[in-house]
């Protein structure tokens, strides 16, 4: 696949280091790379959120996250092939393979598969990325590109342009050992 250029744009500002705005599904997001600490805390400060909170992870397909998923029980890598891609989170338990600065204070890290074009477009560029509303703390999550800018007016370091997924909610977050609904 070829990708546009403002997707590869978007990629190469990730790669280096920097904070982007995307649309989702249903909300704008916020992400960056998670492997980035410098990146993350600097999200987490722009959208007022304490680092124990945890941060949910977006990718293309469910391979970019083989490195989690590697020896879960068949009947859990069922349950999340079943759903995937698609509007659904999972909290699935990270084994210690993740920084604390996207678990939180958790055992499990939030996953969703993505099928916004986009957003799988720019994770094939980088894998997976953050993916957060676009909101400060206790704000509605933005909605549109100019919510996006009157939040953030100059803190973000690129803003992808696209349609949201047309969702009127974001994702359902469900914990994958128990199949218990969160959100």
């Amino acid at each position: 696949m070829i990708s546009s250029w403002r997707v590869q744009q978007a990629a190469r500002v990730v790669r280096a280091g920097g904070v982007i705005a995307y649309p989702t599904e249903a909300v704008w997001g916020l992400g960056c790379d998670p492997w980035d600490s410098d990146a993350v805390y600097r999200l987490l400060a722009l959208k007022e959120r304490p680092v124990e909170k945890g941060l949910i992870l977006v990718a293309d397909s469910i391979h970019q996250f083989d490195f989690l998923l590697e020896d879960l029980p068949e009947r859990w890598m069922d349950r999340l092939a079943s759903t995937w891609p698609g509007p659904n989170t999972w909290l699935v338990p990270h084994r210690n393979r993740l920084p604390e600065w996207v678990t939180g204070r958790h055992d499990s890290v939030a996953l969703r598969v993505t099928d916004h074009p986009l957003v799988r477009e720019l994770c094939m560029l980088v894998g997976p990325l953050i993916s957060t509303s676009a909101n400060p703390a206790g704000r509605p999550a933005a909605r549109s590109r100019l919510r996006v800018q009157q939040y953030f007016d100059g803190q973000l370091d690129s803003i992808l342009g696209g349609p949201l997924g047309g969702r009127k909610h974001p994702s359902t977050i469900r914990d994958l050992r128990t199949g218990a609904l969160i959100r």
